[in-house]
């Protein structure tokens, strides 16, 4: 039985299955690449909602394993030569359950790196610079009369759909005919863009033919759509 007792934050979550990848994220736009990735890569794995509205991921159990305070996070019982690893930052975890499983990242070096550039082009602008746009667009940010960040992340983000547009035309995946991680770090944070940001219109999204068909056909992998909603949001406490 492996053993999790160096990880406070197994205390504070624990595990049913400390065998398996302990995975403690929320249904977020970077959340979501752990979790769709362990169900396309079928690797075992255990689940855990860390409620980010309540400062969950600000406990001190939590910043034990990730001290930057953001989900996801995993402990892997059965890491490198067999030793537990804990890990945070979610390309860095993408890129370390392909390499585990063999899966979804391709095996030639020159196309491997190509699919890295991609995952770390998410990293280092689509998701910074679409969640501006959540900010400044559907929450707090509204409030701000000085509508000029709004506008440079928007323009910003236009240019990043198209950066994607010119990507994906001709192309059923970033890497063509390969599906790989590189799909699976941008598809959360598109469909945010346009769905529970409602930015589309915002963006121009409806300019766009590839990246729309590339984000449909995303979105109807059985493993997307099962990791979309991994780990499950607890139901509300009724009222006594």
């Amino acid at each position: 039985m492996a053993d999790l007792s160096a990880f406070p934050i197994a205390q504070r979550w624990p595990a049913d299955h400390p065998d398996r990848i302990q995975l403690y994220s929320a249904p977020t736009p970077n959340g979501v690449k752990v979790s769709i990735a362990l169900e396309e890569m079928e690797i075992a794995y255990e689940p855990h909602f860390v409620d980010i509205m309540q400062n969950e991921s600000w406990t001190p159990e939590f910043l034990s394993l990730n001290p930057n305070g953001k989900i996801p996070a995993i402990v892997d019982p059965d890491g490198p030569g067999g030793a537990p690893l804990g890990l945070f930052e979610s390309g860095a975890i993408l890129q370390y359950l392909a390499e585990k499983s063999g899966r979804l990242l391709p095996a030639d070096p020159a196309r491997r790196y190509e699919t890295l550039q991609w995952v770390y082009f998410q990293m280092g602008g689509v998701g910074p610079i679409f969640g501006q746009v959540g900010y400044f667009f559907k929450f707090a940010g509204r409030e701000i009369e000085d509508k000029r960040p709004l506008e440079r992340y928007t323009k910003e983000s236009i240019r990043l759909l198209g950066v994607l547009e010119s990507r994906l035309e001709n192309r059923a995946w970033m890497m063509g005919d390969d599906y790989t991680i590189a799909d699976i770090a941008l598809l959360g944070w598109v469909r945010n863009l346009v769905g529970f940001y409602g930015a589309g219109e915002l963006v121009e999204f409806d300019k766009l033919k590839a990246v729309p068909s590339w984000l449909e056909r995303g979105l109807a992998r059985p493993a997307v759509q099962r990791g979309l909603l991994i780990p499950e949001r607890p139901a509300p406490k009724s009222a006594a």
